[in-house]
């Protein structure tokens, strides 16, 4: 009896989840073990289910997977990720790798690459996108790697990304310091420390950078 391969799918949009689960029950070898909407909920699912490979969406509410790519990989090294996105631009690829993704597939791809991204990440390879690979190869492997420059997002800590995705959303100190389980001074501290960093001296400007990142594109 051949192994079978438990999947998270990390989504935040229910129809595509459907979907992504509907596809991938085709295929004998593989079981859905769970579902998440968000970065932290995916996070307690890989601890609470201990999946093999975790589909990851990047932008998501709260935590995006960024983010969550990075928490999983300090606490669940063993678990593969492979981040299914409509993102292609070089800085959602190279901060996918630097966090640990295993993979990097977009949302147009077909089952079939599908198929073979999932198997390859399993199987202990790297798997890129035929439409990203070169971008990678010239950017993240040559001089992007390397690189010694940060840009001001680089600066971010953990919790800054996340306080700024929540201010991009519209929610108060308040709402933050207890979503967060913080102060409001703690939270104030954070929004005076990423107006700094990233020279943006109000709410909306926060908000407008936070777009152009895609913390909040669907």
């Amino acid at each position: 009896m051949s192994k079978k391969y438990r999947l998270l799918i990390a989504e935040d949009h229910t129809l595509l989840r459907a979907g992504l689960r509907a596809l991938l029950a085709q295929d004998t070898d593989i079981e859905i073990a769970g579902e998440a909407d968000n970065g932290r909920d995916a996070i307690q699912a890989v601890g609470a289910l201990s999946p093999h490979l975790v589909l990851m969406d990047l932008t998501m509410p709260g935590m995006n997977g960024i983010e969550a790519i990075r928490d999983i990989k300090r606490r669940y090294p063993e678990t593969k990720v492979l981040v299914l996105t409509i993102h292609k631009t070089d800085e959602y690829i190279h901060e996918s790798l630097r966090a640990g993704a295993d993979g990097y597939i977009l949302k147009d791809a077909t089952h079939d690459e599908l198929r073979v991204a999932i198997r390859s990440v399993l199987n202990g390879k790297t798997y890129l996108s035929p439409d990203i690979s070169a971008q990678v190869i010239n950017g993240y492997l040559g001089t992007g790697q390397g690189a010694t420059g940060s840009s001001p997002w680089d600066t971010l800590t953990h919790r800054e990304r996340e306080v700024l995705k929540l201010v991009a959303e519209g929610h108060p100190n308040k709402y933050i310091a207890d979503y967060y389980s913080l102060s409001v001074k703690t939270v104030e501290k954070h929004r005076s420390n990423l107006m700094k960093k990233l020279d943006l001296h109000n709410a909306s400007m926060l908000t407008a950078y936070a777009i152009e990142k895609g913390l909040l594109a669907g």
